[in-house]
């Protein structure tokens, strides 16, 4: 199927072009539409359940609220945990619901239970609502409500909740995506009618009456409508009060025959507030109102606010002029950061693969292809990711690495240019030949490009099944990353085959590249490297066996985090006060604390959140704030600092406010923390038991032990007493003396400390609550709890006091549980350490030093809890992609063995990914996991390259193990650089990236990248040698006589691996060569292929043997045999037996060219050599006259004879004779090469040289006869020779062929003989002799045939005369060149050298003694060399004319 694509794709280059076009459009069109956000929302599928009930303390909270509560849900299908909080005034349930269970259904099933449980919570208490269905991601934008500058005093903070009450959220509401807006801070307009308990007991009038008479009072009624013709008037009665002068009017009592008593004389009725249990601070300067909007569950925060944004304009608009809103947390700013770092690191690994490519590759419009697949895989993934609702974030759009992406599209694009390379036939192709060769290059490349893709796709399958946390935040880049290998294995079967086709060039020459010239570098330095390791194969394995031991001992130490801690560009600081602190000391508190805070110049502004919003999601107590500072852009920062030192530096400033405890967290991961785990920090360990004070007892204990563990915080133990209450505790006598009962004195007391709401007042649209409470200065202290006035029966009057006992108490502050158990909290965050190595001594520590009660127990929550479930998870996600991978390799090679071989690449990997970590600093996270199993499946790529190359050369018939591993690394040397360049420096960008959010990326990158280099490495020299002892085979059995003789090889094989092949003369090597070359030893072949022919001159063709069955002579069913021969012109056989032989004589004579040729190669080889080995003896002679004369002038310069310059020209004479002297030796050693490639041995090569340096000697030159028997001029004659048998053959299949034949047939019926009639039944059988000739019609083909090979014999004959005569030509030149040459020779033999070496010792003495200066000797030494030089010059001419002449007389 894949191949009919390709063929589709080059034939219909436009319907591609147009996909790819439509392709583009459709990427473009869905990342306009994707979902985007900062991270994926990792927040658990969770509800939760809100009640207020303000006349509650934390005990009755949870048994009135919270327990029946809890009870109702217990059974509610697919839940797996919940959480509770109860504290005065408040219970918060959060339920946490299995993955794949839809939150609205989830919704639904707590609602029905609610109603059930509403029934157990006593009537008045307070009502269960569900909070809004947002995230921890959720609280999307945030802004403040303030006056500017000099209108501070205008507006109260009444008026300002009010605006964002009923202008500001009313507007924001309905905006598509947004789930709540929670109001922060300011006071709650009310209309408060504030008694006087005073007035109230003067008046004789009780809280109750007040009570019921402002309900009574403030209602509206209908009365339908009366028809009055033509009209209809609608009835209306009108009540409800809408002013302060209406409350105040309403009569209180009016007893018959007295003055009316109204509200205004019992109570002062004006504008008042509720009572805050939150507030909000700005900068430290005012108390300020804010507002939290909260995003929808699953909606795309980027467009929820920039609608959002869109909106605030309007809305600013209805405000006062000299009021604003001003945003202060706003999630596009850390969205932008988060995708910038993700553009950034995409743009750069494509610009860094590009590069790879194009080095490697050596073409750049072979790169550009490649690299042209790289935006088009990822618009690709972003459709796919639009389609199934993946969000584009840090995680899924962060790992792309473009190396794996366009692996398939390399593989393709190299197999195209190498075939191009190989076609010699033409220089350029035209296009339809450009499509063949395309064709045929991806046909045969593309299974192995698409297995690399599928093996890369099956290794993030697991990830897939991932679940919780580490499944919400990795299952996104898995999904992405397969998507993106998808389209690029899509694009690798259409778009680069028509791409290739179109655009690369047609020409098939090569020139040498930066790329060839690079590989040649590196094959230098390999090459060597493994034949090293050949004779240490058993060492090098059990070293790399060693490392792999030693990197499991290293990870032992990395300790493990669950995921690195996502930095999202500002703080969010815990400011905790003493248990009981009041609301307004923890807001002076917050405000001197913004205040320090204000001071760093790199802090932008600082927002402070105390205690809980309108709608309680996040429950602080009054005790607690949330101080949210933001900072500057970190390019802005005057000095340079990370953001945990700066986080240091305000904390230390912080310390000068006595008392009070501060955490450094981050708004984000903070929020995260608590909805996922209930707690705020890091790390929990969590204290189960019945009792709150055995608990608090030991938690306290713990804190202790937890403290003295390194790496740790302050730890946080949960606030769950100490909370300052005054307790009114009713005497159950003294009510029923008075005719009391509890409910009422709880109505009396709530109403007047708490205010009791009788009903609202309407402001147009607006609506306010009417509250009655006691006025301010009645409610101070605990002496006007005593004298609060309880009506009895006959309208009188008692204080509280007389029925109740009212003292100061400590209660719980709060009450938390956890699947139904009550359970204390020690929180602490980890700082410098990983988390598994904290946790694992706390709970060594706490094992042995805090012993619980029986019922008792500790557990560990928070990140803890999170990377062991994700940690459980990868052992068995890790392996299943590793059983994956090798199920594949087995059934891609169908052996056992070599699929092992393969799986080696994993371990080897595994060790570069462990030391990277360790290097870097690195804990293993739940980052590091994926990036190993994502490694896992890169790594396995270079040993298939590697593995099927071995198997595809053993094919094609090198069955010599080492050879076969050499040529195999040699050849894939460059792709399995390629690859692993391209994958592990496309995730380099993210490795060393410091912008937003990189620190969830970084250990990934860095254990792909590390374990791509050790991968590699060890591939390339550890995968060959397991490959050699994998397949030798060695038997275990052998006989005494076997054993002896193995020995004896192996000591063979020792010892000829430790020597070296020494050759004393030409013909030696000759000899050598002739035994080993391949090339001649396929001629022989050749030959001996030929002489097999000549048997089957002498076959005659298939004898016919016939069968007839039927009625074909008469009714009966009669049967024939029938056998017959075609029998050819005798003359055929002789002539076609003359012709294998001339066929076998032309191999023979080929053979006898090849061995001339390779004889003088050789020849010329070796005195190449012989004349090196000479020039260097010459070197070192004038080397050593040359340091005489250095020390001879460094003498003469020191007793002031001569000059410095003596002493420089010797020593820099002598450094030139040194750098002859070194290229002397890069000749002589390219020349060794080159000798050891004709004689095809493995082995150095040693030449000795001759004693006796002389010309070789030249006998019978002038024989210019022997040319006429010169191989090549013999090999035309020969060809003229076959032709000339071929045609005898022609003319003897144009004559007649004969045919003999016998038939036996029988004739079944009634026959008549003499005149009487017989039968013959089937035994009577009648039989004859056929003959017959066979003559051809038409001669004319024939003809043209012998005609044809008459001329191509003419031709041969004429090259053959051409040959000879070229070779005559030749022959008679080197005849000239060699009598000149032995002329220059005798001369310097004669006379000239036995000169140069008087001149030399006449020279030495004279500069010795002074008679000479040092330009005289300096000219005397050079006269002496270049007479020496010219001598062993004349040698060596002499003797490679020789050997020419040799070569022409095949000798």
């Amino acid at each position: 199927m894949l191949d009919s694509i390709i063929k589709f794709s080059i034939r219909n280059k436009l319907i591609i072009g147009m996909m790819t076009i439509v392709l583009v459009i459709w990427g473009i069109w869905s990342a306009t539409k994707l979902p985007i956000d900062a991270v994926p929302d990792i927040t658990n599928n969770q509800v939760q359940i809100i009640t207020v009930c303000p006349t509650l303390a934390g005990q009755e909270v949870e048994q009135l609220v919270t327990f029946p509560i809890e009870q109702a849900i217990a059974n509610l299908p697919n839940l797996e945990e919940t959480r509770s909080i109860s504290r005065f005034g408040l219970s918060t349930i959060t339920v946490v619901f299995r993955e794949d269970v839809d939150i609205y259904f989830a919704r639904q099933l707590i609602s029905e239970r609610l109603k059930e449980a509403e029934e157990d919570i006593p009537k008045g208490i307070g009502r269960p609502e569900l909070a809004p269905v947002s995230t921890g991601l959720g609280e999307v934008y945030q802004y403040i409500l303030h006056p500017k500058k000099g209108s501070e005093s205008k507006y109260t903070a009444s008026d300002l909740r009010t605006m964002q009450d009923w202008i500001v959220a009313r507007q924001i509401y309905g905006t598509e995506g947004v789930a709540e807006v929670n109001s922060f801070g300011g006071a709650l307009k009310q209309y408060e009618v504030a008694l006087d308990p005073n007035r109230l007991k003067a008046m004789g009038v009780s809280v109750s009456d007040i009570f019921n008479a402002l309900e009574k009072n403030n209602q509206n009624t209908g009365g339908a409508y009366i028809d009055k013709k033509p009209n209809a008037y609608f009835i209306r009665g009108i009540g409800l009060v809408t002013t302060l002068e209406d409350i105040r009017n309403i009569a209180v009592k009016d007893e018959t025959g007295s003055v009316p008593i109204f509200i205004k004389d019992v109570a002062d009725v004006r504008f008042g507030s509720a009572i805050r249990y939150g507030a909000m601070t700005y900068n430290g300067e005012k108390d300020a109102v804010g507002g939290v909007i909260m995003m929808l569950k699953g909606a795309n925060s980027n467009e929820v606010v920039n609608s959002i944004k869109a909106k605030i304009p309007g809305i600013q608009k209805s405000l006062p002029d000299d009021v604003v809103i001003e945003p202060f947390l706003d999630r596009t700013d850390l969205v932008k950061r988060a995708i910038s770092t993700v553009e950034r690191n995409l743009l750069e690994g494509a610009l860094i693969v590009i590069f790879v490519l194009v080095l490697f590759l050596g073409n750049l419009r072979a790169g550009l292809i490649v690299a042209s697949a790289i935006p088009l895989s990822l618009l690709f993934a972003l459709g796919m990711m639009n389609i199934f609702g993946v969000s584009a974030n840090l995680m899924s759009l962060g790992a792309i690495d473009f190396g794996l992406i366009v692996d398939g599209a390399v593989i393709i694009v190299e197999a195209i240019l190498h075939l191009m390379s190989l076609e010699k036939t033409k220089t350029v192709l035209n296009s339809e030949e450009m499509d063949l060769v395309v064709e045929a290059s991806a046909e045969k490349m593309m299974n192995s490009a698409a297995f690399g893709q599928i093996i890369i796709l099956i290794v993030y399958l697991p990830i897939l099944s991932l679940t919780g946390i580490e499944g919400k935040m990795f299952t996104p880049m898995a999904m992405t990353v397969s998507f993106a290998i998808l389209g690029a294995l899509i694009l690798s079967v259409t778009y680069i085959p028509m791409m290739s086709s179109k655009f690369l060039s047609r020409k098939t020459t090569h020139r040498e590249t930066l790329s060839d010239r690079m590989m040649k570098i590196f094959q230098k330095f390999y090459q060597p490297l493994l034949q090293r390791a050949f004779r240490f194969k058993y060492l090098v394995v059990s070293a790399a066996i060693g490392l792999f031991l030693i990197s499991l001992l290293a990870f032992r130490t990395l300790g493990g985090e669950f995921i690195p801690q996502l930095q999202e560009g500002d703080f969010a600081f815990h400011c905790i006060l003493p248990q009981g602190s009041s609301l307004t000391q923890s807001i002076e508190t917050s405000m001197h604390a913004s205040r320090i805070i204000k001071q760093f110049d790199e802090v932008k502004m600082v927002v402070g959140k105390t205690g809980s919003a309108e709608v309680p999601t996040d429950p602080m107590p009054p005790e607690v704030s949330d101080l949210i500072i933001l900072l500057k852009p970190q390019e802005e920062w005057k000095e340079q600092k990370s953001y945990n030192k700066l986080a240091e530096e305000i904390l230390e400033k912080l310390e000068s406010i006595p008392g009070i405890f501060f955490e450094a967290n981050q708004p984000i991961q903070m929020r995260f923390n608590e909805l996922m785990t209930g707690i705020r920090q890091d790390v929990a360990v969590k204290i189960f038991g019945e009792n709150m004070d055995t608990l608090l007892t030991y938690a306290e204990q713990s804190a202790r032990v937890i403290q003295q563990i390194s790496g740790v915080t302050t730890p946080q133990i949960e606030k769950v007493s100490g909370l300052p209450e005054i307790n009114v505790e009713y005497d159950r006598t003294r009510l029923a003396n008075y005719g009391l009962n509890v409910e009422d004195v709880n109505d009396i007391l709530s109403t007047a400390f708490a205010g009791r709401v009788a009903g609202q007042v309407y402001e147009d649209e607006r609506r306010f609550d009417l509250v009655v409470r006691l006025d301010t200065p009645f409610r101070k202290n605990i002496d006007d709890v005593n004298s609060l006035m309880v009506p009895i029966r006959g309208g009188a009057q008692i204080p509280l006091s007389q029925i109740a006992r009212v003292s100061y108490k400590l209660g719980p502050a709060q009450i938390s549980r956890e699947s139904g158990k009550r359970r204390i909290v020690v929180g602490f965050n980890v700082s410098g350490r990983d988390v598994e190595s904290v946790v694992s001594d706390i709970q060594e520590k706490l094992e042995q030093q805090v012993h619980l009660p029986s019922g008792y127990y500790f557990t560990y929550g928070g990140q803890f809890e999170n990377l062991q479930q994700a940690s459980k998870r990868l052992l068995v996600a890790v392996p299943i992609s590793l059983l994956l991978i090798f199920i594949l390799l087995y059934f891609t090679f169908h052996s056992l063995k070599q699929a092992v071989l393969i799986y080696t690449a994993i371990p080897m990997s595994a060790i570069g990914g462990v030391f990277a970590l360790l290097i870097r600093g690195m804990p293993f996270s739940i980052s590091a996991g994926i990036g190993f199993i994502a490694l896992f499946g890169v790594a396995v790529l270079n040993g298939i390259v590697l593995i099927g190359t071995f198997n595809q050369l053993e094919k094609d018939g090198i069955r010599d193990l080492y050879q076969r591993v050499m040529e195999g690394t040699r050849s894939r040397l460059r792709p399995v650089l390629m690859t692993a360049t391209v994958a592990s420096l496309g995730f380099l960008p993210m490795a060393v990236s410091h912008g937003a959010g990189a620190e969830v990326q970084k250990p990934l990158a860095t254990v792909v990248i590390g374990g791509l280099v050790t991968a590699t490495i060890l591939t390339l020299l550890v995968l060959p040698l397991l490959y050699i002892i994998f397949n030798t085979k060695i038997k275990r059995r052998m006989k005494p006589d076997g054993i002896v003789a193995f020995v004896a090889m192996l000591l063979m094989s020792f010892s000829s691996q430790a020597q070296t092949l020494v050759i004393d003369n030409a013909d030696q090597a000759v000899e050598w060569a002739i035994k080993n070359n391949p090339g001649l030893r396929a001629k022989n072949l050749e030959t001996l292929a030929a002489h097999s022919l000549i048997r089957t001159s002498g076959e005659l063709p298939k004898m016919d043997l016939g069968i007839q069955l039927g009625q074909y002579s008469s009714i009966r069913f009669d049967n024939a045999f029938s056998v017959s021969q075609n029998i050819p012109f005798p003359t055929v056989f002789k002539a076609k037996r003359e012709f294998a032989e001339s066929v076998e004589a032309g191999k023979d004579i080929q053979a006898k060219v090849s061995i001339n040729e390779l004889r003088h190669s050789v020849r010329k080889m070796y005195h190449s050599i012989q004349c090196f080995i000479n020039i260097e003896r010459q070197l070192m002679y004038l080397d050593s006259l040359y340091l005489e004369f250095t020390e001879v002038a460094k003498l003469r310069h020191k007793t002031g004879d001569t000059k410095m310059v003596d002493v420089s020209t010797a020593e820099t004479k002598r450094g030139e004779i040194d750098l002859k002297i070194k290229q002397n030796t890069v000749n002589m050693s390219n020349a060794y090469h080159n000798l050891r490639v004709l004689l095809n041995v493995r082995d150095s090569i040693r030449i000795l040289p001759e004693e006796d340096y002389s010309p070789l000697t030249l006998s019978l030159y002038t024989d210019t006869l022997a040319l006429a028997h010169h191989p090549t001029i013999m090999a035309y004659y020969l060809e003229s020779l076959i032709l000339e048998k071929s045609k005898a053959v022609e003319k003897a299949q144009g004559l007649p062929e004969f045919t003999v034949g016998y038939t036996n047939q029988s004739l079944i019926g009634n026959q008549i003989i003499d005149g009487q009639e017989h039968f013959f039944g089937a035994g009577k059988r009648y039989g004859y002799y056929t003959a017959g000739i066979a003559i051809p019609l038409t001669f004319g083909a024939t003809k043209a045939r012998i005609q044809s090979i008459e001329y191509s014999r003419a031709a041969s004959e004429a090259n053959a005369i051409q040959q000879q005569n070229d070779l005559q030509a030749q022959l008679q030149s080197l005849i000239r060149q060699y009598e000149h040459c032995l002329l220059q020779y005798k001369h310097y033999n004669e006379k000239a050298l036995p000169n140069a070496g008087e001149i030399v010792r006449a020279a030495r003495l004279g500069y010795r003694t002074g008679d000479i200066s040092y330009m005289e000797y300096l000219y005397a030494l050079q006269t002496a060399a270049d007479v020496r030089f010219n001598y062993i010059e004349s040698i060596c001419q002499l003797n490679q004319i020789i050997i020419e002449i040799y070569r022409l007389l095949n000798q």
